[in-house]
């Protein structure tokens, strides 16, 4: 008779991994495809809330907060598994960097630096990222910040009028970054693309990372008021 048996470090650090990167990687497609949502108002106010109406009207939107919330939280608990604890440890990294730029002429190694600068972008992303979340579940949820429950054009605009232009400009750069050189490492760990040279992730990464940087900054400017929807003559003469 066979018995179960509890699993061994190594089995559960592999799991941590395979948790902690495959929720990384729908987060990763779902702030992509969020900001591609986010776009339509690239064609003015009525573009944006037609979609939002359909995806509220269709109860697409609606479970998104808290399945989003609760893979936002698991990925922030299994990655900051690696984050040094103690100040102790990140100071002998910094000077171990440090030490090798000035006795040996090296720069600190990009993947290094890459993997810090991820994990201080993560930890902004998850005081913001929460924020954003918790104001999201509210306008779908409640009337408290709009005339109708859900998520409207001239709700969003306001609020970014009103200030909230450089949190969420602050939010844009982390995400993306932390995103691109996440997917970046989770392909080089994993051995996707293996055809593919470092150089050539880094490469793509760059593109994906710029690609995505400058469509949220102009949705944000438009949203801020600062630019015209470019896209609005897309909706002109369309049918209300």
């Amino acid at each position: 008779m066979s018995v179960l048996r509890p699993a061994t470090p190594a089995s559960r650090q592999l799991l941590y991994e395979l948790v902690s990167g495959g929720s990384g990687l729908l987060l990763a497609l779902f702030m992509w495809g969020h900001m591609l949502l986010v776009g339509s108002i690239l064609t003015g106010e009525r573009g944006f809330d037609w979609v939002a109406v359909f995806l509220e009207d269709y109860y697409l939107a609606q479970p998104i907060v808290p399945i989003i919330l609760a893979l936002f939280l698991t990925h922030a608990v299994l990655a900051s598994r690696k984050i040094p604890a103690q100040l102790a440890e990140r100071r002998k990294m910094i000077e171990l960097g440090r030490g090798l730029k000035e006795t040996n002429g090296f720069s600190p190694h990009t993947e290094s630096m890459l993997w810090i600068w991820q994990v201080r972008t993560g930890m902004i992303v998850l005081v913001i990222g929460s924020f954003h979340l918790i104001l999201l579940g509210i306008d779908l949820l409640t009337p408290l910040f709009g005339e109708r429950v859900g998520i409207e054009a001239l709700t969003s605009m306001e609020r970014v009028r009103a200030g909230l232009w450089l949190p969420y400009g602050i939010l844009l750069v982390c995400v993306e970054f932390h995103a691109g050189v996440g997917l970046y490492r989770l392909a080089v760990k994993w051995g996707v693309g293996s055809r593919m040279t470092r150089r050539m992730l880094h490469i793509v990464e760059q593109f994906i990372l710029w690609f995505f940087l400058v469509l949220g900054l102009v949705i944000l400017l438009v949203l801020a008021g600062v630019l015209p929807p470019p896209l609005a003559f897309l909706l002109t003469g369309a049918a209300s």
